[in-house]
Parts: structure tokens; sequence; C-alpha cells
């Protein structure tokens, strides 16, 4: 089965070295209340959203176990960057891993999943709170788009949990909407 949604035509965010403007206090703040707004909208899902589909993506589940797996990637490049200055950055097929019923995006539960987010989450806070203003600068080069700093890593990080968390919203909203009224 494939699945639409996430990774089908999804494009690779290109990066500009301006886009994150905020000094690193404030970049570690919106990193935990992101990690915190996703938290919290994932801890209150029923059993029963987590399979709700609008019929156009994936359900709350494959989102959740994509968030998980990206964070878990996340946590590697960023300290790649910091490290090893320079280094490859490797893309990897988000579509793949969610059709791949080995990796169980449709079937698995998602408390490991959610446990995953929130150590890496939490142990990537702390590196984030002691990054030099230097450090924002260091780059290595990604797969899919090229030249990659730690400042377009956080900019990606930042928003990544909102932003699947807004998708989930959406899938809820859509399917409630369609839902006969009583």
């Amino acid at each position: 089965m494939a699945i639409s949604g996430i990774s089908s035509g999804w494009i690779q965010p290109t990066f500009s070295e301006d886009k994150l403007d905020m000094d690193i206090t404030t970049a570690a703040a919106q990193y935990e209340e992101a990690t915190h707004f996703f938290l919290n909208l994932v801890n209150g899902l029923s059993e029963e959203a987590l399979d709700i589909s609008d019929g156009e993506g994936w359900t709350p589940r494959q989102v959740i176990h994509h968030v998980a797996d990206s964070e878990a990637q996340s946590y590697a490049r960023l300290r790649r960057l910091v490290a090893e200055p320079g280094t490859i950055i490797q893309g990897y097929d988000e579509g793949a891993w969610g059709e791949n019923s080995t990796l169980g995006y449709t079937q698995l539960p998602i408390d490991i999943s959610v446990a995953v987010f929130t150590a890496v989450r939490a142990s990537t806070l702390e590196i984030i709170k002691r990054l030099t203003d230097e450090q924002l600068n260091n780059s290595g080069t990604h797969s899919e788009s090229g030249e990659y700093t730690v400042r377009n890593w956080l900019d990606n990080y930042i928003s990544h949990p909102r932003d699947h968390a807004s998708q989930i919203q959406k899938i809820e909203s859509k399917v409630a909407d369609a839902a006969p009224q009583a």
C-alpha cells in the first residue's frame, strides 16, 4: 500500500543562513516548547484516534512513528555537525520507512516511539544549551539539500514536531467535519 502525505511530493526544504536569527537561549526555549506541544497533543489522543484517516495522508499513528524516527536521525545529525564540521549528513526516504511493514508504522503501538522522541529531545536540548554562537555556523553537506549548518538544523527541528502536531490536528478536524451529525 502506498502512503501519501508526508513523503509523497515532499521536497527537502532549502535553508537560508538568516532564517534563524535568535539567540541560543531563545532557540533552546522554542525547541523545548515544541517538544511539549507535540507530547501534549499525542498524549491526548485516544487509541481509536491513532488510526483515523482523512484519506489523503498518514494516520496520527504513522505520523508519530515518523516523528520519532526523524528525531532519532536529528540526534546524530546535530552531534556530527558539532563534533565533525564538514561531515556528510545522510538523508533518508521517509516514504520508504513509512511503507516498510517491518518498521510497523501502521501497526505498532506508539509508546516506544513516544519514549524515543522524549529521550532524544531531552538529550538534544542539553546540547543546544551548550552551543556557542560560533558553532551555529558549523556546517556539513546534506545528501539531498547541500550545505547544512547547525543554524539550519535548529530551524528545522524547532518546527518539525509543531508541523506534525498541526498535521494530526488537521486530520482530526477533517474527519470530525466529515462525520455525520447526530
